[in-house]
């Protein structure tokens, strides 16, 4: 990592635990659901995790820059961002049902040099540092060796509002019938961390934000995994599309990505009762 990064992941790694374990207070109490837009999900755990997570974050990195999804962006203009999801899997959370992480990754000069997810349910700690490698519970991870669509276990996801605008239903369709199985669990930076792992073989999903992917993306990278849009092209912290996979599969899933754009090779959905 870079000079003055150097206790970076190791940082971020108790700060995401401690989140954890206020996460876990407030699942365990049942905590009161508002709604940020039609069906768009907060509760006061987000926000009591996030403002830990901030106040960690300004009395160890002082002149670093946070963007975390309940309050925005503090913009110094500094050459370190720290991106913090701090609760992914707020809808899981919500209902108790128990999958749901907390996501910190760190940026400096527009490269992600650190990232941790920490899932408290499992007490599964993923971390990785640029050029370092990946982890699960300081074990090192890699992805699967998976060579072909129908052996494969992928993820995906679909957005907490405006579900009918979104197209990924025909991606899922499809998808769901060339592989073993596609799973929608509600949390993208768990499902980018079980592609790192190898319990997963690929994860796509439309629309995610920046601090829903920039820990988990690193992760899947540095366990040798490969990340992009799903033309191929190169992904950036704001791409707008995310496909991941173990690399091995990725030219397979890309193709098939291609057809369903197309329109190419659907198949039509079947009569009810058949």
């Amino acid at each position: 990592m870079t000079q003055g990064t150097q206790n970076a992941v190791p940082a971020m790694s108790e700060i995401a635990r401690e989140a954890g374990i206020l996460l876990m207070d407030y699942f365990r109490k049942h905590v009161v659901i508002e709604y940020k837009g039609d069906a768009d999900l907060v509760t006061v755990a987000d926000r009591s995790s996030e403002k830990l997570i901030r106040e960690r974050i300004r009395s160890q990195f002082p002149t670093h820059d946070v963007l975390g999804e309940e309050e925005g962006l503090v913009d110094t203009g500094s050459e370190y961002r720290w991106y913090v999801d701090p609760l992914d899997g707020t809808t899981n959370f919500a209902h108790g049902f128990p999958v749901f992480c907390v996501s910190m990754a760190l940026e400096h000069r527009g490269k992600r040099v650190g990232g941790v997810v920490y899932d408290p349910t499992r007490d599964e700690m993923f971390a990785a540092e640029q050029g370092g490698g990946a982890y699960l519970n300081q074990q090192r991870i890699q992805v699967s060796k998976t060579a072909t669509l129908p052996e494969c276990l992928v993820a995906t996801g679909f957005p907490s509002h405006k579900r009918h605008k979104n197209p990924n239903i025909f991606f899922y369709h499809h998808i769901t019938l060339r592989t073993h199985g596609v799973r929608r669990a509600g949390s993208a930076a768990l499902d980018l961390c079980y592609v790192a792992a190898g319990r997963l073989d690929g994860f796509w999903e439309f629309n995610l934000n920046s601090w829903d992917t920039a820990a988990g993306v690193l992760i899947v990278q540095e366990a040798g995994g490969t990340v992009t849009r799903f033309d191929g092209g190169a992904f950036e912290i704001n791409s707008r599309e995310t496909l991941a996979s173990n690399g091995i599969v990725h030219p397979a899933l890309m193709r098939e990505f291609e057809q369903i754009i197309a329109a190419r090779g659907l198949e039509p959905l079947p009569a009810l009762g058949k």
